[in-house]
């Protein structure tokens, strides 16, 4: 892959996440992406498969149901021939319903860490789709709506151990031999 190929995956890439989050124009979003484009969140099975789909998704379901302390804090991205792979950071305040995350879940006003990892997939100049990936049970518990005294999930310190191997201890959800 030559370093043009890549820089020009990340500019895409870069303005895709800019006009969702920052500019919030859904059409500008949809300029990014090839005509049958999708996005599949994994955990929720939200998203969409084509423009009609995905502009409803995003003008209804996505940009206005980000929380406005909404943050991504970049882990790793690797850029390959035709493919970009983001492991980051997401971090809200649960202060909207955000139906594409928590689907029928009313605000709990908690706050949320937790990392995500987006698979892109571009054709030509644009992108085709997107696989994102998070760990709902760690969304749940942080909300209140999964007790991690009594299940095998970690909550906001799983997003702190993906940014910092070191800072949280191994193993802890192991219980010990005797």
């Amino acid at each position: 892959m030559t370093t043009t190929r890549a820089a020009t995956l990340e500019a895409l890439w870069e303005e895709h996440l800019r006009h969702e989050f920052d500019t919030k124009r859904t059409d500008a979003t949809l300029d990014t992406m090839v005509e049958d484009a999708y996005v599949n969140h994994i955990p929720t099975l939200t998203g969409g498969v084509g423009r009609e789909a995905l502009g409803d998704f995003y003008s209804r379901h996505f940009i206005p149901k980000m929380p406005p302390d909404t943050a991504i804090d970049p882990i790793s991205r690797t850029i390959g021939e035709d493919t970009i792979v983001d492991e980051f950071i997401f971090r809200f305040t649960h202060t909207i319903e955000m139906d594409w995350m928590l689907p029928g879940v009313a605000p709990t006003g908690r706050g949320v860490e937790v990392p995500f990892v987006v698979v892109v997939h571009f054709r030509g100049d644009k992108l085709a789709h997107e696989h994102i990936y998070w760990d709902q049970a760690s969304v749940l518990a942080q909300v209140g709506l999964l007790d991690p005294s009594v299940l095998p999930v970690a909550g906001a310190e799983s997003a702190r151990k993906a940014a910092d191997p070191r800072c949280e201890p191994s193993n802890r959800l192991i219980a010990p031999s005797s």
